[in-house]
């Protein structure tokens, strides 16, 4: 990758989308209703080890990371930086988010919090400096076994899901409200930031 101006704009453009990325994952973790498959698992290995929700965050990144090699996909400098920023950013947002003592008012936060991620999605991903530690298992996994993609994420995204519960991690409404709707925010986002798929790379 030259480092030339068009370089340090997309790298700018990838850091404020991981940064809000990490605003809307905060809002999530501290309504307290709920949390995505990935992040429950996360969750659980924080409450097991005593650290921080972020903390644990970068080390299930870096452990899908490291799941890449077996599968020989080859990570670009957004996917190292995803794995480490996001969960690094959320432990920054965390304490700044005020407590709410009324479910309503969780609700949308936590609602608010998923618009957030959905927007944040789509400005990180159009950096096209590669995909996000999930989403590189994901495809890696696909060409190995040759399933459907949905197949596959369902496989993963139920597993950390049951370990993550058994660990402790909070699996309430919100996990089904962000399964239903993240997909549709994550498309509406791309179409707003005019994604390209030819531009981008694993």
């Amino acid at each position: 990758m030259r480092f030339d101006f068009r370089t340090v704009r997309r790298l700018t453009r990838l850091n404020i989308g991981l940064m809000i990325y990490g605003l809307g994952l905060a809002m999530i973790v501290e309504a307290e209703i709920g949390l995505p498959p990935w992040d429950v698992f996360a969750q659980g290995i924080s409450i097991q080890l005593g650290i921080t929700y972020g903390i644990a965050s970068v080390i299930v990144s870096a452990l899908v990371l490291l799941a890449w090699i077996p599968l020989k996909v080859k990570p670009g400098i957004g996917s190292i930086l995803n794995a480490i920023l996001i969960g690094l950013w959320s432990d920054v947002f965390i304490p700044q988010i005020p407590k709410i003592d009324n479910y309503l008012g969780n609700l949308a936060m936590f609602l608010i919090g998923m618009v957030i991620v959905a927007t944040a999605t789509g400005i990180y991903i159009t950096s096209y400096l590669g995909s996000g530690p999930r989403d590189g298992l994901m495809i890696g996994t696909q060409k190995l076994l040759g399933w459907p993609l949905w197949q596959i994420r369902t496989m993963y995204e139920v597993l950390v899901l049951v370990i993550g519960w058994l660990m402790g991690g909070q699996v309430r409404e919100g996990t089904l409200i962000f399964a239903v709707c993240i997909g549709v925010l994550m498309q509406v986002s791309l179409r707003f930031f005019k994604y390209d798929e030819s531009k981008k790379i694993i």
